[in-house]
């Protein structure tokens, strides 16, 4: 089904207007790490419009709509968004959808995660199944959108086509997104409300306010002493950032520089004011650049160079938690003080680590109680001698008179013909015939079955749609390639008493074969040769010999699309989880991880590689 609804893509680091007299839904999206725009929520949305209509060169506090958001902070001039807390910077972008649209009407459609919680899809995908209800559709494809899932409306849930597992899907009523036309006026007063003289009191508000307060007094500091003589008559220009309440009450002593709290400082005669330049060779630091975007960011060596002496260079470097500055204090000082021309050494956040320290020959050794060092796969030969209507009689039982329930492959009651009747026809098999599954006793058209096997992978073993119990050896796609496994003399976080075994995956590229998505077509293989690692325990050396198995029966990897990149035609994982960083754990495929041994063996499981394989 094509894509209804889209928004026109709007790049990164621009604002983008509607034409003229055009009305349209208006939906912020942030670039995730697997390069997928996800939609903020409506009220998250209206709070971004309300910021950028008062002044679209500012900045968004998300904690002041959002508790869950606090560390974030979005900057409308460069379009990213910031967490104070870690130093991350992800681009943003203000996207576009008709009004008749689901964001238009309210409508969130949301699948149900692991964590059993609920994940709102990307908004392009809402759209999509939004209108597919309301077309009445029993099912939608997401194919075209490059996902491998398919939609059932009547049981409400999502099933993976290549695993066919199946998730909880779910619609609910929300705000509405907000609406606009043509361009969006812009003002120079933020936060909302400003113009009241009262300052916002939330956490976020008066950390911004105490830190441009301290910023305004390192100038006024660097001021008296670039200028002596002028030291309580020259201005302390305020930071416009963030303008509204006052940062003091009034009469209550006086700021840096000789100015009152509370009041507005005034240049005296022959002082120049705020729209004014200075004399020659009078120029003060910072004066003239707040407003500037990325002067530091573009420059940093030449600003630095043209700071005057006396002017400190504070590095803001505890962006990770470390040291004795609070992160977000130190995030928005850096933000602040990179907008007043000083200079501001901000790190990036914290890199994974990827491999292990280098590692000789004569210390790689074999893994104990596992024979061998290496494993291959070749082309597979499919049986001839398998067709599909032996495959689905050989595990199932005739039902004579079935419940009055649904056929959970075509969504047609079992009492009535199979879904498939005129599209698929087999010899021997009538689309009335109900069997049930020997192990698990659920229960399905005959003919559905078969078209889930022809769907498959074709290899002699059937899968339950359901509970996913798996008949027969259950083969996947994997393209051919090498494994190799060692040990090396280093030990994982978490493990500290253990070595670490390292698992090397290479797969070279090729073409694919008649069990892939595109036969005959080209498929690339990124990232290659992979680097895993497991403890070398017990467990650790119990997962190694299931992986031996799942790599041997072809299903560690597939050929599908990447969720990572949307590359679609490469090489990609298939439901079982490695732990690719070898000494962090910042991507989530790193250690410590106390639950991942188990986690695995439950995924190995899940595709029919359990221990009971290792004793046959």
């Amino acid at each position: 089904m094509a894509r209804q609804g889209a928004g026109a893509l709007l790049a990164s680091g621009t604002l983008g207007f509607p034409p003229q007299n055009l009305a349209r839904v208006v939906v912020w999206e942030w670039l995730n790490e697997h390069g997928r725009w996800r939609p903020y929520s409506a009220a998250v949305c209206h709070h971004i419009e309300n910021v950028l209509k008062e002044d679209a060169r500012g900045s968004v506090v998300l904690g002041q709509v959002d508790v869950q958001l606090a560390p974030y902070v979005i900057d409308l001039q460069s379009m990213h968004q910031f967490r104070q807390d870690t130093g991350t910077m992800r681009p943003v972008r203000r996207n576009f959808y008709d009004p008749s649209s689901a964001p238009g009407k309210g409508i969130v459609w949301e699948w149900e995660n692991d964590n059993s919680s609920w994940t709102p899809y990307d908004m392009d995908i809402c759209i999509t199944i939004q209108n597919a209800y309301e077309k009445q559709h029993p099912w939608l494809d997401l194919s075209s959108l490059g996902f491998c899932y398919l939609i059932y409306f009547s049981s409400m849930s999502q099933m993976n086509r290549q695993t066919q597992r199946k998730r909880r899907l779910r619609r609910r009523m929300d705000l509405a997104y907000p609406l606009t036309m043509g361009s969006i006026p812009k003002s120079q007063s933020w936060p909302v409300g400003a113009s009241t003289g009262q300052p916002c009191s939330c956490q976020q508000c008066l950390l911004v306010n105490s830190t441009r307060a301290a910023s305004n007094a390192i100038l006024a500091s660097q001021r008296r002493k670039l200028y002596p003589g002028g030291a309580g008559t020259l201005p302390v220009r305020q930071s416009s950032t963030f303008a509204g309440g006052t940062l003091w009450p009034a009469g209550t002593g006086t700021a840096a520089g000789g100015v009152a709290k509370g009041e507005t400082p005034r240049a005296p005669a022959g002082a120049f004011g705020r729209s004014q330049s200075a004399p020659s060779g009078a120029q003060l630091p910072g004066l003239n650049n707040l407003n500037r975007p990325g002067t530091q960011r573009g420059a940093g060596v030449s600003a630095r160079a043209a700071v005057p002496p006396g002017v400190p260079a504070l590095p803001v470097k505890n962006l990770n938690g470390t040291g004795p500055v609070h992160p977000a204090l130190a995030g928005m000082t850096g933000i602040l003080m990179c907008a007043a021309g000083l200079p501001v050494c901000l790190t990036r956040a914290p890199k994974p680590i990827l491999h292990p320290p280098p590692v000789s020959k004569s210390d790689i050794k074999p893994v104990p109680g596992v024979s061998g060092i290496c494993r291959k796969t070749k082309k597979k030969h499919l049986k001839k001698s398998k067709n599909p209507e032996d495959v689905v009689r050989r595990y199932i039982q005739k039902v004579k008179t079935p419940p009055d329930e649904d056929c959970t492959i075509c969504m047609e009651r079992l009492v009535t013909s199979s879904g498939y009747e005129g599209v698929l026809s087999h010899r021997g098999i009538k689309p009335e015939l109900v069997g049930k599954l020997g192990k698990c006793g659920h229960m399905y058209h005959l003919l559905c079955l078969v078209a889930m096997y022809n769907n498959g992978n074709k290899d002699g073993s059937l899968q339950c749609p359901t509970c996913k119990a798996i008949y027969g050896e259950k083969t996947g796609t994997q393209p051919p390639g090498k494994m190799e496994f060692h040990l090396i003399p280093h030990s994982l976080p978490g493990y500290t008493d253990s070595k670490t075994i390292r698992i090397v995956y290479d797969i070279p590229t090729g073409i694919q074969g008649p069990e892939h998505p595109n036969p005959g077509k080209k498929f690339t293989a990124r990232g290659f040769p992979r680097h895993c690692y497991l403890p070398d325990n017990e467990k650790g050396r119990k997962v190694l010999k299931l992986l031996i198995v799942a790599w041997d029966r072809r299903l560690i990897f597939t050929i599908g699309t990447s969720n990572t990149t949307g590359e679609s035609d490469t090489v990609v994982w298939n439901e079982i989880h490695h732990k690719t960083e070898f000494g962090s754990n910042l991507t989530g495929h790193g250690y410590p991880d106390p639950n991942y041994l188990d986690n695995v063996l439950a995924e190995l499981l899940a595709q029919g590689v359990s221990e009971a394989t290792l004793k046959d």
